[in-house]
C-alpha cells in the first residue's frame, strides 16, 4: 500500500531464475513506501521491469544462482551494457537486498553503491521567476481575476432588472436574466427559447449575448487566471492543484482554511493556506457558485468548474500546456527577453518559497544574507533589534516559548468521578484561572464541553489558534493543554490515541517520532494510570487499533 492508500500488484512469476528474482524482490521491497521513496504504481512498475530484464539478460549467460551468486566482473559486465536506467535500478535493488540482511559476494555491494558507469544527466531543477516576470504574471492574473469578478457581480445585479428577450428586447440585462434561469445550454437551444432560429441568431450574433454568457457563468480564459494566481497564493504543487475538490476545503475559522490535496510523488497533505490564497479562494468559491448550482450534481464537487467554450455547455476537463500558452499570449504576458513567457506550473511553486524566503527567514540556509553563512552565524553576527517594536516582537516569541514550556509541566487534570464538586474541590487554583462558573463547571463534567480525548475549560481561548475561533488544534494536543479535564468516559479515545502512538513508533525512525509524538506519549501514559485499571479494561474491548478510530488527515493515516 502507497501512502494516498492506493495498492498495486506486480507478477513475477514465469521468469528463467526464480532465485535471483526472489532475492531481488526482496531488495525492491526496501525502496517501496515507507521503507524508500519508491510511492507509486508507476515507480514500483519501472523497479519490477528492470527486475524481469536482469534476470533474462543473467540467465542468457547461464547463470542460475540467487543474489549471494553474483559475482563483481558479471555485475559491471551487465551494467555498462546499460542503459542508464536498468543500471541505476538494479543497483538499487541489489542494495536493497543487502540492507534486508541478504549476503553478497565480496566486494559486490560496493560495485553496487559506487559511481555508475551510465552517468545519469545532470538535471537541474528550473530556478525562480525573474522578479520582473513574476511580477508581471501576478498582474495579468490579477487583472483577469479582478475584472471578470467585477463583472460578474454587475451580471448578478442585471438580472434582478432583466426581462425575457422574446418580449422586452435583446439587451445584456435580459440575456442575464434568461441565462441564470436556463445555465449553460447550447447556442440553438438559447435560441429556440426566445423565438427564433438558430441560423437567425447565429448570423446576427450579437454581442449583448456573448458578453452576458462570459459574465455569468466563468470560462477558460478566468478558471486559468484564477489557478495560477492561486499557484503563486499557495505554492501547492500544480497536480494537487489541478485535482481539487470543495470537500477538500476545511474552513477552519473564517480566514483560516485548512485544505488537503495530493501530491503525486509523495501523499496526501494538508496547507494552512496562506490570508491571500484564502481570500482568493472565496472570491472563486463566490465567482462560480450560480454555475455549481446549475450543473449535475456530479460535477459540483469539482472546486475549478467553468465552460471550455462560449456558446458550448461544455465543462472544462483538463487544463494542459497549450491552453496556458495560448492564456499568455491573449494576455500579453512577456519574459525578461520580450517574448511570450513560458508557463512552467511547477516553477512558479519554486518561485513561491523563493520569494516568501526572501521576504521572512523560514528556517532554511537559502534564505541567509551570504550564502556562505549559516543561519546562526548570520543571527550571531549580523541579527540586532533595532527598534521598540522588534524588541517587543523577540521577547513576545521568547515568553510564548517559556509558557510552553511552562504548559508541558504543567499535570493533566484527571478526575476519577463525574462529579462538578469533585472537580471544583481538587483543582481549585484551575478552576479560578479558567475563570469557570457553576453552569460552566457542570458543562464541563457532564460532556457537553467534549472534545476528542477531553474535555476543554475554553475552545475559544486562543491557546492553539486565532482568539474566538474554534480550536484547531490535534486531538493528541489536548493532552499537554492546560485547558483539557480527563474523566473517565474519555478512557476509550485515549486508549485508541495511545494505539495510533504505538502504529507510529513502529512506522516512523525513532528520532522523528520523538520529535513529532514522543512529549504526548508520554504524557498519555501518565494520565493513563490515574485511571481505575478496571474501567481501563472495559475501555480496552472498545479499541480496534485502526486509524478510522481517530479523525486523523491524511498525511497523518499510518501505512
Amino acid at each position: 500500500m502507497f501512502s494516498d492508500g492506493s495498492r498495486a500488484e506486480f507478477d513475477l512469476a514465469g521468469l528463467p531464475n526464480p532465485r535471483l528474482a526472489r532475492d531481488l524482490a526482496v531488495g525492491l521491497l526496501e525502496l517501496i513506501h515507507p521503507h524508500g521513496s519508491a510511492n507509486s504504481a508507476g515507480t514500483v512498475d519501472a523497479y519490477a521491469g528492470a527486475l524481469r530484464a536482469m534476470v533474462r539478460a543473467l540467465a542468457e549467460q547461464g547463470f542460475t544462482g540467487g543474489a549471494s551468486g553474483l559475482r563483481r566482473g558479471q555485475l559491471a559486465q551487465f551494467w555498462m551494457a546499460g542503459p542508464r536506467r536498468l543500471e541505476a535500478y538494479t543497483r538499487a535493488m541489489v542494495e536493497g537486498y543487502a540492507r534486508s540482511g541478504g549476503g553478497l559476494g565480496d566486494g559486490v555491494l560496493e560495485l553496487a553503491a559506487g559511481r555508475h558507469f551510465n552517468i545519469q544527466p545532470n538535471r537541474r531543477p528550473l530556478p525562480p521567476y525573474p522578479e520582473v516576470e513574476w511580477q508581471g504574471l501576478i498582474t495579468a492574473c490579477r487583472t483577469v481575476v479582478e475584472e471578470s469578478y467585477a463583472t460578474h457581480r454587475r451580471a448578478l445585479a442585471a438580472i434582478g432588472q432583466g426581462r425575457h428577450p422574446a418580449e422586452h428586447g435583446w439587451t445584456w440585462e435580459n440575456f442575464c436574466w434568461l441565462l441564470e434561469r436556463l445555465g449553460p445550454v447550447s447556442t440553438p437551444v438559447f435560441a429556440h427559447t426566445i423565438g427564433v432560429t438558430h441560423s437567425v441568431f447565429h448570423n446576427r450574433r450579437p454581442p449583448a449575448f456573448y458578453d452576458a454568457l462570459r459574465a455569468v457563468f466563468p470560462h477558460l480564459d478566468v478558471v486559468i487566471a484564477y489557478r495560477l494566481l492561486f499557484g503563486v497564493y499557495s505554492g501547492i504543487v500544480p497536480d494537487g492543484i489541478a485535482d481539487l475538490g470543495v470537500d477538500d476545503i476545511e474552513w477552519a475559522g473564517d480566514s483560516t482554511v485548512l485544505l488537503s490535496y495530493v501530491k503525486r510523488r509523495t501523499a496526501a497533505e494538508t496547507l494552512n493556506l496562506p490570508r491571500p490564497a484564502v481570500r482568493l479562494l472565496e472570491q472563486w468559491l463566490t465567482h462560480s457558485s450560480l454555475l455549481r448550482s446549475l450543473v449535475a450534481p456530479s460535477d459540483r464537487d469539482r472546486l475549478w468548474l467553468g465552460l471550455s467554450y462560449v456558446g458550448k455547455p461544455v465543462l472544462i476537463r483538463e487544463i494542459n500546456r497549450v491552453s496556458i500558452q495560448r492564456w499568455v499570449n491573449r494576455h500579453g504576458v512577456l519574459g525578461a527577453d520580450g517574448r511570450p513567457l513560458k508557463i512552467h506550473r511547477a516553477r512558479i511553486r519554486t518561485t513561491h518559497h523563493a520569494m516568501r524566503e526572501r521576504k521572512t527567514w523560514t528556517g532554511n540556509a537559502r534564505a541567509t544574507i551570504d550564502p556562505n553563512h549559516t543561519p546562526a552565524v548570520e543571527g550571531d553576527h549580523y541579527l540586532s533589534v533595532t527598534t521598540p517594536g522588534q524588541r517587543h516582537a523577540v521577547e513576545a516569541v521568547i515568553e510564548d516559548a517559556q509558557h510552553d514550556l511552562l504548559r508541558r509541566a504543567h499535570p493533566p487534570t484527571v478526575i476519577a468521578e463525574e462529579d462538578a464538586a469533585a472537580l471544583a474541590d481538587g483543582y481549585p487554583q484551575l478552576m479560578a484561572a479558567m475563570n469557570l462558573d457553576d453552569h460552566a463547571i457542570a458543562d464541563l463534567v457532564g460532556g457537553a464541553r467534549d472534545v476528542f480525548t477531553a474535555a476543554c475549560g475554553d475552545q475559544l481561548a486562543g491557546l492553539h489558534g486565532p482568539v474566538g475561533k474554534p480550536c484547531p488544534a490535534r486531538p493528541w494536543v489536548c493532552l499537554l493543554c492546560p485547558l483539557a479535564v480527563f474523566a473517565p468516559r474519555h478512557a476509550v479515545n485515549l486508549l485508541r490515541l495511545k494505539a495510533f502512538f504505538s502504529r507510529q513508533w513502529q512506522q516512523l525512525p525513532a528520532a522523528q517520532f520523538m520529535a513529532v509524538f514522543g512529549p504526548y506519549a508520554t504524557r498519555i501514559d501518565q494520565i493513563l494510570g490515574r485511571f481505575d485499571p478496571a474501567e481501563l479494561t472495559a475501555a480496552a474491548s472498545r479499541v480496534t487499533d485502526t486509524d478510522d478510530e481517530i479523525p486523523l488527515r491524511p498525511e497523518e493515516r499510518t501505512a
